[in-house]
């Protein structure tokens, strides 16, 4: 096979392709992640510009090598793929990249009531009042009301609040609350990954969720004492809520991994398990929701169609049946 040559200057064109652009002509989904886009085929990995990162198993790098780890290609073909496209489409090639200063976090401004939040956490997502209302006197949960960015209209976000352990707001994840159209979800701009939407309780025992609408469920599902347990939602798929959790309480000695019931959300329980044990944690169960997640499975109760769960196969069948038979 004859050895393919690239030019300094062919490489550093290649590695400046924009990768969401990119990957939005190969017709992958994306979501957005705060100021990154998530993959929805492996929400584990993240995109900006022409960079990338794999948060389950902490590894990144610029565009080349994206092409080279998520399509197994070689070094030449994923050049020639982002120098030229299958059909010889020039890629938009993304501005080098500055180093940004980092904003100061801040939450956005409250509306003067919390009317549409309600609707839409108890209409439309069957919520227990109790329990939002907990977590709205906690200052854990509140409505935004938003200018959009030409200053015309006006938005209303569902606002979860993450705080450290003095109090001090570091984190928050919006949640859009109209009922049509594809609604925003996404954490805020320098939200600190370590300090996501969580509930401390006095128990030992600790509950982690992806999203905070899902903790907020399993809450309305399982609600008898239970504001002395604690509970998490990553608001992503980083462990480091959880770390930062047991670190700050140390009388937290079990986990309770409630992750969505498909194949990302239980590769990042057998991601987090691997790493409780590594940290001498013993005591780590999985819970699996009978519907794809735990909202599915509030809505079921109210007679509403919900999406059916994703059973793994191959080696994570196997890590699964483990976890659900750790003692």
């Amino acid at each position: 096979m004859p050895y393919v040559y690239f030019t300094e200057e062919q490489k550093e064109r290649a590695n400046s392709t924009d990768l969401v652009d990119f990957l939005h002509r190969q017709g992958e989904k994306l979501l957005p992640s705060g100021r990154d886009k998530r993959l929805s085929s492996d929400h584990s990995i993240t995109v900006r510009g022409n960079s990338w990162y794999d948060h389950e198993i902490e590894k990144g790098g610029l565009a080349i090598d994206f092409i080279k780890y998520f399509y197994g290609k070689s070094f030449p073909d994923a050049v020639s793929t982002l120098l030229n496209g299958e059909q010889g489409i020039p890629y938009e090639q993304s501005e080098k990249r500055k180093e940004e200063p980092q904003r100061p976090f801040e939450l956005p401004p409250a509306s003067p009531n919390m009317r549409r939040t309600f609707a839409y956490l108890l209409k439309v997502r069957y919520l227990d009042n109790s329990v939002i209302t907990a977590f709205v006197k906690a200052g854990l949960l509140f409505e935004s009301l938003e200018n959009s960015k030409d200053g015309a209209k006006q938005y209303h976000n569902a606002i979860f609040v993450g705080r450290n352990k003095e109090g001090t707001a570091k984190h928050a994840h919006k949640k859009g609350i109209y009922t049509y159209g594809q609604g925003f979800r996404g954490n805020l701009p320098s939200s600190d990954p370590k300090f996501s939407f969580h509930w401390t309780g006095t128990s030992d025992m600790l509950y982690v969720f992806e999203a905070p609408i899902d903790l907020l469920s399993y809450i309305s599902l399982y609600k008898k004492k239970w504001e002395q347990h604690s509970y998490v939602a990553l608001c992503g798929v980083s462990s480091q809520p959880v770390f930062q959790l047991l670190q700050d309480f140390p009388n937290i000695k079990k986990v309770r991994l409630c992750l969505d019931h498909d194949t990302p959300g239980l590769k990042s329980a057998v991601r987090i398990t691997k790493q409780l044990l590594e940290k001498k944690y013993t005591d780590v169960k999985l819970k699996l929701s009978e519907y794809k997640d735990w909202n599915d499975d509030v809505k079921a109760l109210h007679g509403q169609l919900s999406m059916p769960p994703e059973e793994p196969t191959g080696a994570l069948q196997e890590d699964i049946k483990e976890l659900l038979n750790m003692a």
